[in-house]
């Protein structure tokens, strides 16, 4: 399974995910969020090698979720609701990482972190329909052995 159907699948054992109607996740190489760019798909975080030539990285997937909800002009209920449901889903998804109840990515399931940030509303059509943006981080640790350890 790719990291992008694991994280799918993820998401879609939300308890509120009926709520989203219709949603996509995608790495996050086009998103645009507090006027920057966030960085794309896979991230090398940090890199160190023992005597032996055991290579421990850090990486960290980001993935956009794209979901779309109902919201016309003006509309305050609508924005509480999506406010209160993006409130909701990052706090379960701490909560499924916390309890290691989340998808593994790496070779250190206890290490392993997945945050949900930034829920921005993306685009707000003209017919009452909203695409909201929340940013899913994965980071994780993969151990590697090097060929040569003298050259890490």
């Amino acid at each position: 399974m790719t990291a992008l159907e694991k994280i799918t699948a993820f998401v879609g054992g939300y308890p509120g995910a009926d709520i989203l109607r219709e949603f996509q996740i995608d790495y996050t190489d086009q998103i645009f969020i507090n006027g920057g760019a966030l960085p794309p798909g896979l991230v090398e975080i940090s890199r160190k090698a023992d005597l032996m030539g055991r290579v421990a990285v850090v990486n960290q997937y980001n993935f956009g979720l794209h979901c779309a909800a109902e919201k016309a002009p003006g509309d305050g209920a609508g924005r509480a609701l999506s406010a209160a449901w993006l409130t909701d889903f990052r706090e379960w998804v701490q909560n499924q990482s916390v309890q290691r109840l989340a998808p593994v990515f790496g070779d250190v399931p206890s290490q392993e972190q997945i945050t949900a940030q930034n829920g921005v509303l993306y685009d707000a059509g003209d017919g009452g329909r909203a695409v909201y943006v929340v940013q899913l981080c994965v980071q994780f640790v993969k151990y590697f052995q090097a060929t040569d350890p003298w050259f890490i």
